[in-house]
């Protein structure tokens, strides 16, 4: 069986040489661990070079064909530049070059049969292109709203890795367009050459498409105040330890009080909502990377009892603890 790529590339676009090559590395380790699928990456583009955000070149962009195989897989990068202002806002810059002319192409070339891959707001120009009309998606955080303005009729998704809705894939931020490649790669082979194709490029953890795209380890830590940094990163050495407000309060050289107007103040959250949701993180990568039974993974991420466990993961997630042992 061949299937052929088509990665469409755009001007000026930050880390897409990691939307491109991220993409393309997984399926040159799936040629590597099997024979039965085979994959023809062409890259095509309305310009035969592009420059990059970080300076490199791309050269031997191929013209954007006149029509596409059957068995074709068209891949989007993202194709917006982030710059953080001031206040930790993604400011996005953007070049409308040959946006129109891809957005014509799509319209024109791609259809029912043909898989549509749409990496970090490469979502956009699908969007654009009423590809995602009638279909669930997903983008990276920064663009969900914009997505949700250009197509109206899709059912954005928010803080999903990746979705995956018929022939129409998306994915989130650079990165997870691996996971989500690692997942195609397991349709289209089985899932254990999706393990080896993850072993070579040497992932550490083949994530779900419904694992959040904000990490739970870098949340609330978007601001500059040194004491509660200081909690923070005591935290998260060791989730499970049993921190009390007043421990915590020495840690931070302030009054159990003081510290815990400073946490909401800056953090956005309790102190307790905090160690919560990092020992539900270390609960969960317990939970996909082992065997241990309930009882096991809660006493290690720092919970009295399942219980405790359950109610504390049931504030985060819409689905039961149980269920991430599928990841």
């Amino acid at each position: 069986m061949n299937a052929g790529c088509w990665l469409l590339d755009h001007q000026r676009q930050i880390a897409a040489d990691l939307c491109v090559c991220g993409a393309a590395a997984a399926d040159d380790a799936a040629q590597r661990e099997q024979t039965a699928v085979r994959f023809e990456v062409r890259y095509v583009g309305p310009a035969p070079a592009v420059s990059t955000s970080i300076g490199l070149t791309v050269t031997g962009i191929e013209p954007l064909p006149k029509g596409l195989p059957d068995a074709a897989i068209v891949m989007l990068s993202g194709m917006v530049e982030y710059a953080m202002a001031s206040g930790g806002d993604a400011a996005r810059r953007r070049s409308g070059a040959g946006d129109a002319e891809i957005v014509a192409w799509l319209r024109g070339n791609v259809r029912p049969g043909h898989k549509l891959v749409a990496i970090c707001s490469g979502a956009l120009l699908a969007a654009r292109a009423g590809l995602l009309d009638g279909h669930a998606c997903t983008t990276h955080h920064g663009c969900c709203d914009e997505l949700a303005r250009l197509a109206p009729d899709a059912r954005v998704l928010e803080n999903r890795l990746y979705v995956e809705d018929g022939d129409c894939y998306t994915s989130a931020g650079v990165t997870s367009g691996i996971d989500l490649m690692l997942h195609i790669a397991g349709q289209l082979t089985d899932d254990a050459c999706a393990a080896a194709i993850a072993r070579y490029l040497v992932v550490y953890l083949r994530r779900g498409g419904s694992d959040p795209q904000l990490s739970p380890w870098l949340e609330g830590r978007n601001h500059l105040h040194p004491a509660v940094h200081r909690v923070q990163d005591a935290i998260a050495a060791d989730p499970a330890k049993g921190w009390t407000l007043r421990g915590l309060a020495r840690i931070a050289g302030a009054s159990s009080r003081h510290l815990a107007r400073l946490f909401q103040e800056y953090a956005g959250m309790s102190v307790t909502d905090y160690k919560n949701s990092l020992r539900v993180a270390l609960a969960r990568e317990l939970l996909s990377q082992t065997s241990l039974d309930m009882e096991r993974v809660a006493e290690r991420a720092g919970f009295g009892s399942t219980r405790q466990l359950r109610r504390a993961w049931g504030r985060l997630y819409d689905t039961a603890p149980r269920q991430a042992r599928g990841h």
